[in-house]
């Protein structure tokens, strides 16, 4: 990360010198020489421009990685739902409050395609604004209130349910409904022509900010739910934890992130609801506010602004200097202010 430029002390005002000289010269007094010796303010520095992910890396992991669609998934995330399965292969996963303090994620991926994803279940209009960044991505979800689905459907997104793409999705037999529809991503993309490739949605990687927190452990409280991220020195990642059990997948074993950043955002009701008349929380991800960066065993205060839905999320210093990630899987709790 670019060093945070040093002021120079400034004694005398430009010019000065020159007033104090001419002063000596015209000692006649023909002309009249004064100098209140009142110090010019010293300018702000200027923040260190961000420095783009390089050709050939991941944006959203900053791993070496193939131009390929995204993909993004809606995970359940209730405990009849664990442990997922292909969770582990994605590049950045988000955590969304639902109705009843609950959680669900949205998993995106581009760089890895496991072989399957799931349990998979339904979309919220949420989802819809905290899209918008990824240009036209392909969206895996299963089912969605009657009001909903045109907007879905409106979307610059490639939304494919079951009913739209029923080769993509399977059943495990062994699990209760609703929790086990799964979506095998080869499938769903290739009925998705449209998605478009990775791009940039405001990640930096690079190496750590100066300063920070030790920490050896996070915890991030929803209503119903809660997340722990525990630093592991020998593999220099965190491990993630739902509900204080740790959070594991049918094929890659434990769940865990280079990055995790605690994005603290407006949570209000939405104009939707669930089967059982709760409202449906709306989360809001444009705008700014406070954030929290881990990495590399640190915690870092941040800030965080996205101007509007279709750019990018900007992760900066208190002091407005870009604010690298670890590269490697990044994940975004969207936490509530406050």
């Amino acid at each position: 990360m670019a060093a945070e430029r040093r002021r120079t002390p400034r004694h005398i005002r430009p010019g000065a010198a020159v007033t104090v000289l001419l002063c000596a010269v015209m000692t006649a007094g023909l002309y009249g020489c004064a100098d209140s010796g009142t110090p010019e303010p010293t300018p702000t520095p200027t923040p260190t421009a961000p420095t783009p992910v390089p050709e050939g890396r991941s944006p959203f992991t900053g791993l070496p990685a193939r131009p390929a669609p995204v993909l993004a998934v809606k995970i359940d995330n209730v405990p009849p739902a664990r442990p997922h399965t292909g969770l582990g292969a994605a590049d950045l996963v988000y955590v969304e409050q639902v109705e009843g303090g609950q959680t669900r994620l949205l998993a995106v991926y581009s760089a890895e395609l496991p072989e399957r994803i799931g349990p998979v279940r339904s979309a919220r209009e949420s989802d819809i604004e905290l899209l918008r960044q990824f240009g036209r991505p392909a969206l895996a979800y299963s089912g969605s209130q009657t009001a909903l689905k045109p907007l879905l459907q409106a979307a610059p997104l490639d939304v494919l349910p079951p009913e739209d793409a029923p080769g993509a999705y399977v059943r495990d037999r062994g699990r209760a409904a609703p929790h086990n529809l799964y979506v095998l991503p080869a499938r769903v993309l290739a009925a998705a022509p449209d998605a478009e490739n990775a791009k940039d949605i405001g990640f930096r990687f690079g190496p750590a900010p100066t300063g920070g927190e030790p920490v050896n452990e996070r915890t991030v409280r929803f209503p119903a739910s809660r997340y722990a991220f525990t630093w592991s020195p020998a593999e220099k990642n965190w491990r993630v934890a739902m509900d204080g059990r740790p959070a594991r997948t049918t094929d890659e074993g434990q769940v865990t992130a280079a990055t995790v950043v605690v994005q603290y955002v407006t949570i209000r009701s939405s104009r939707f609801h669930d089967v059982l008349g709760s409202v449906s929380p709306y989360t809001e991800t444009v705008g700014s506010g406070s954030a929290l960066v881990l990495r590399d065993g640190r915690a870092h205060e941040a800030r965080w602004n996205r101007p509007s839905a279709t750019n990018g999320t900007a992760f900066t210093t208190p002091a407005g200097e870009p604010l690298n990630f670890a590269p490697g899987p990044v994940w975004v709790v969207l936490a509530p202010r406050g």
